[in-house]
């Protein structure tokens, strides 16, 4: 490749990246919102619901996130129903994240102790009253390194969207190498640019696992 298009594969590379991006967080704001709402179901009195939301999960959780994607994108549309390539990435990636982040953050509300949740009751505080200023101050720090681990997987999983016709960071380095070709520049770059996006979250959640361990080192004393 010569060194004069070395710019407009910078660009396009750029304007790939700013997709994944934007797939990446408001795909992330579905799933948070979605495992939270499956983790209390989880977490439900009722048996019926738990079953219902269990099945549900596992359902997410086992089938292929690729397989979601054509199916919302190809098999909605049979039926009636068509959404942008965008929303379908976005729906279909924060579905099959929640599924993963609902154990996340149910296993964190079980961990605040049982005997606080039982005097919660018994001083009769409204549920969502002692779920917000209670129980979920404390599950969180539980529940945020393991939750930062999962939106790293989710940039990294965003690549799938390319099949889906999204013009995403691996979408615009196929069609450099249409245009170009010089796989190995041009994969090693779009390889780099991955990185360069997910390299500061795991930084961020490895050093927020080490403060919170020493936290809790601290508090244990």
């Amino acid at each position: 490749m010569e060194l004069s298009h070395l710019p407009f594969v910078a660009g396009e590379l750029a304007r790939g990246a700013w997709v994944t991006v934007q797939i990446t967080l408001l795909s992330a704001v579905v799933a948070l919102v979605l495992s939270f709402v499956f983790a209390l179901l989880r977490l439900s009195p009722l048996r019926p619901v738990r079953i219902i939301t269990a099945a549900c999960i596992e359902f997410l959780r086992g089938t292929s996130a690729l397989v979601q994607l054509f199916y919302l994108f190809f098999i909605l549309p049979l039926f009636g129903i068509s959404i942008s390539p965008m929303t379908t990435a976005v729906i279909g990636l924060g579905l099959n994240f929640s599924s993963f982040g609902a154990e996340i953050v149910r296993s964190a509300i079980v961990n605040v102790s049982q005997g606080q949740r039982d005097a919660l009751r018994a001083l009769d505080f409204p549920p969502l009253v002692a779920f917000r200023r209670i129980i979920l101050p404390q599950a969180l720090p539980f529940m945020l390194p393991p939750l930062g681990n999962l939106l790293v997987e989710l940039l990294k999983s965003t690549s799938i969207v390319s099949l889906i016709t999204l013009s995403d960071l691996t979408f615009a380095g196929a069609s450099l190498i249409t245009t170009l070709g010089d796989q190995t520049l041009i994969w090693s770059m779009v390889l780099l640019c991955y990185f360069a996006m997910a390299w500061p979250l795991t930084r961020l959640v490895a050093h927020y696992e080490q403060h919170h361990t020493r936290y809790r080192q601290i508090g244990s004393r």
